[in-house]
């Protein structure tokens, strides 16, 4: 399945509305589904179209199931090899952050609340002093 979606859908979808793949993770109905959401952008990030694998990311961070925490992080980790500074940026941002809200706690960082398996294939190619800064929680 991962090897077959993104060069079918994700090929079929690179120049089409990609609310499809939105739509499969956020309410797919097996897992295998959801996973599809995220698995197919690998075609967009070898384009060099990081937004949507963020995004979908988002969508699927507090997944319950570790199968779908293991594809986000290797989607990741594909969104770093191309643009490692946004990858950082992602991961260092808390999820809807635009700015400062006012409020007086401040949402956690993406790294110190998602899964541990998907921040661990996320910064696999991170050398190792860095690797060991995201991981220390």
């Amino acid at each position: 399945m991962d090897l077959s979606c993104y060069p079918l859908l994700g090929e079929w979808l690179l120049d089409k509305d990609r609310s499809l793949l939105y739509d499969l993770a956020r309410r797919g109905k097996t897992l295998w589904e959801q996973r599809i959401g995220i698995v197919s952008t690998m075609t967009f990030l070898r384009h060099g179209q990081l937004a949507d694998t963020f995004a979908i990311a988002d969508i699927l961070l507090h997944h319950s199931h570790d199968l779908i925490h293991k594809a986000v992080g290797w989607l990741l980790r594909e969104a770093g090899k191309r643009d490692k500074a946004a990858l950082e940026a992602w991961l260092r941002d808390a999820p809807g952050q635009v700015g400062g809200n006012g409020s007086s706690t401040r949402p956690q960082p993406r790294y110190r609340t998602m899964p541990r398996t998907m921040l661990r294939y996320a910064i696999e190619k991170f050398p190792e002093p860095e690797r060991q800064q995201y991981l220390a929680k």
